[in-house]
């Protein structure tokens, strides 16, 4: 059986979020428009410096839950 190193692991996969659900959340610090990072799976609000998470497919919408936005 072949040995699987850290190189050819791949990726974790997400539950996709409905984006339908996407075009109407909104920062709920802010009320402005978040934007989805893909790579990360979560929702960004610029405008709080805030990432929101995405578990199992269902935002986390909780500003305790966010984490901050490393600025530089």
């Amino acid at each position: 059986m072949p040995e699987t190193t850290a190189s050819t692991a791949e990726p974790p996969v997400h539950a996709p979020v409905d984006p339908r659900l996407l075009e109407i959340l909104v920062c709920p610090v802010t009320k402005q428009k978040l934007h989805y990072d893909r790579v990360h799976n979560e929702l960004v609000s610029r405008a709080a410096g805030l990432a929101y998470p995405i578990r199992d497919g269902i935002p986390i919408m909780l500003p305790d839950e966010a984490r901050p936005l490393d600025e530089g």
